[in-house]
C-alpha cells in the first residue's frame, strides 16, 4: 500500500495537484495502526490509505486540508483512552502521534516569449527551483540550444499552445513576446487560467490599453488584479540580465507569500 502511495504522490506532482500524506511516526500501547502506517488526503476530500478510521482519521483528515492550504506541516498527536476516545469509539488503550506534510507540485514557469529577457529568466528561475516551460512560435529562438535546461518547450501558434499547455494554481505565468499582439493574446489566456502569477512586461500605457480592450471583450476588471505589471522587483534594472533577476526576485515574493514591488518599463 506504501508503494501504491508514492506512486500516486509522483503521479500528483507531475499534474501539479496538491494533497497531504498523514503517517504514524510514533505509538504507545494499543493503537489501531502501527507505525509508518500512511493515509493520503486530496485537496477534494478524498483519501488513498488508512491510520486507523474513526474519529482520529476525521481529525486527521480536516488538519490536512489545513496544511494543503498552508503549505505547512502539522505533529498531532492522539490519546486513545478515556471519555474522548470513548465517543468515538476508538477504545484502544494507547496514543499516537501521526505527522501530516503537505505534498504540493514543483512550481512551474511558463514563459511566452523566448527572447532575451525569456531567456535569462529561465535560467535564473531554473536555479532556484521551477520547473520551465518556454513558449513560442519561431522554433529558432525556442530550441534546445538556447534553451538546454527547459524542462518542455511549446513551439506553435500561440492559440495551438493554449490548448495544449496544462495550467495550474502552482503555475507561473510570464508574458514576454516580441510584440504587442502576442503580448494581448497570452494575456487573454493567461486571466483565464487558476495560474498563481502572472507577469506582464510592458509600459503602464500599454497595460492601460491591454486592460481596456479585454474590458470590452467581457473580463471583469477585478481580474486585472491578478497582472503584475510593470513586471519585477524595483532594483533599478535596465539590462534583460538585470530584469531578469528583478523579474526573479519577485517571482520568489509570490512563492513565499511576500510582498514585492513591481519595476520595469522597457
Amino acid at each position: 500500500m506504501a508503494e501504491d502511495i508514492y506512486e500516486e504522490i509522483v503521479q500528483l506532482r507531475r499534474q501539479g495537484l496538491r494533497a497531504a500524506l498523514a503517517t504514524v511516526v510514533r505509538r504507545k500501547g494499543s493503537t489501531p495502526r502501527e507505525e509508518a502506517a500512511k493515509m493520503l488526503v486530496y485537496e477534494d476530500g478524498r483519501r488513498t490509505g488508512s491510520i486507523g478510521g474513526g474519529c482520529t482519521e476525521a481529525e486527521v483528515c480536516r488538519e490536512a486540508q489545513t496544511a494543503i492550504r498552508r503549505g505547512k506541516p502539522a505533529l498531532l498527536k492522539f490519546d486513545l483512552t478515556g471519555d474522548d476516545a470513548e465517543d468515538g469509539g476508538m477504545i484502544c488503550g494507547g496514543s499516537m502521534e501521526v505527522y501530516v506534510e503537505p505534498i504540493l507540485p514543483d512550481p512551474t514557469l511558463v514563459i511566452f516569449g523566448a527572447g532575451h529577457v525569456g531567456r535569462c529568466v529561465a535560467e535564473i528561475a531554473k536555479t532556484i527551483g521551477f520547473r520551465i516551460v518556454v513558449v513560442d512560435d519561431r522554433i529558432k529562438y525556442a530550441s534546445r540550444e538556447r534553451f538546454p535546461f527547459a524542462d518542455a518547450l511549446y513551439v506553435d501558434g500561440w492559440e495551438q499552445v493554449f490548448q495544449q499547455l496544462p495550467v495550474s494554481e502552482s503555475s507561473y505565468l510570464l508574458i514576454v513576446t516580441r510584440g504587442h499582439q502576442h503580448d494581448l493574446a497570452c494575456l487573454r489566456f493567461a486571466l483565464q487560467t487558476q495560474a498563481g502569477y502572472i507577469g506582464l512586461m510592458g509600459s503602464t500605457r500599454k497595460v492601460k490599453l491591454f486592460f481596456e480592450a479585454l474590458e470590452k471583450e467581457g473580463v471583469h476588471p477585478e481580474q486585472f488584479k491578478r497582472v503584475c505589471s510593470p513586471v519585477g522587483i524595483d532594483i533599478g534594472s535596465e539590462t534583460p540580465e538585470e530584469i531578469a533577476v528583478s523579474i526573479a526576485a519577485q517571482l520568489i515574493a509570490v512563492r513565499k507569500k511576500k510582498p514585492g514591488r513591481a519595476e520595469h518599463e522597457p
